[in-house]
């Protein structure tokens, strides 16, 4: 029987995760017409049948999901055997960060900055995504590591594989206008508000906290960039609810108000548990950690 290929099983572990052919090729700058020939080839060394028409795409068999997991316990080993090398091998792999964006903000020029004095030559990558997306994308080994967050009550599914550390947690404040004679949660029910887009934790929370306060709020601005609610706040065009991190190093230009409890939410790094031992991911870690406490 031939040997199946490591290159062709992630294509087969990312349909798995993702659904579609095009998705996959999307997430891999390849083709279409390319993943699909590969993934025929993988068939051919596997010896049956991985995938069937379902529709205008392809879904997996019963076979093809059995491989698909076998893939991702391949693609771990694979991930380990390069940890251990590179930490005998002078120099770091690249490490690549999905981080959201109040970590843009408050901790990735201070967690560089010391990356550049602790390990020059480790060069880091950044994309800034959404804590699902990361998340997703950490799973998908599109990323090495991920900072997200998780609000008070909103647990986030714990995925196999990974794993979390805590950096620590971040006060959540309402955020009004300078001049705004509000001063609590229930006198902002006529308000017009800004929140993060639908579906995401942040979204839902804040939502949460209007119903649990006896109104349903008017969110007229649905934005995924924090500092854009902020200048819509400062304008007196809306109301927000901001983490304390979107004003590292900076005045806050609104007024903040507690919500009932002094809420915080609790900020982590998130890494695929093969790649714990990673020189470059355990630098970075410890940047990051060094970061926060620092902020």
């Amino acid at each position: 029987m031939p040997v199946l290929e490591l290159r062709r099983l992630r294509l087969l572990h990312e349909l798995a995760l993702r659904g579609t052919l095009a998705a996959v090729a999307d997430a891999l700058s390849y083709s279409p017409s390319t993943i699909s020939q590969q993934l025929a080839l993988l068939e051919k060394e596997a010896g049956v049948a991985l995938l069937v028409p379902d529709g205008r795409r392809v879904r997996l068999t019963e076979h093809g999901r059995v491989l698909a997991a076998h893939a991702a316990r391949a693609l771990d080993l694979d991930e380990q055997a390069r940890g251990e090398l590179e930490s005998l091998t002078p120099g770091l792999a690249p490490v690549r960060v999905a981080v959201m964006q109040t970590a843009t903000l408050a901790l990735l020029p201070g967690a560089l900055g010391l990356l550049n004095e602790r390990a020059p030559s480790l060069r880091v990558e950044l994309v800034q995504l959404p804590p699902e997306q990361g998340l997703f994308e950490l799973t998908a080994r599109g990323v090495d590591l991920v900072i997200a967050e998780q609000y008070p009550g909103h647990t986030r599914a714990h995925v196999a594989g990974l794993e979390r550390e805590v950096l620590g947690t971040d006060p959540l404040h309402l955020a009004v206008a300078p001049a705004d004679p509000a001063g609590s949660l229930d006198d902002l029910r006529q308000r017009a508000w800004a929140m993060e887009p639908a579906g995401t934790a942040a979204r839902q929370w804040a939502v949460q906290q209007c119903r649990a306060a006896g109104f349903e709020p008017d969110v007229r601005f649905e934005l995924a960039d924090l500092t854009a609610h902020a200048r819509l706040v400062a304008a007196g065009q809306a109301v927000a609810v901001l983490p304390d991190l979107l004003w590292t190093g900076a005045p806050a230009p609104v007024r903040l108000l507690d919500l009932p409890g002094r809420p915080a939410r609790e900020v982590f790094l998130a890494q695929r548990i093969a790649s714990r031992d990673r020189a470059g991911i355990v630098e970075v870690r410890r940047a990051l950690r060094d970061a926060f406490a620092a902020k």
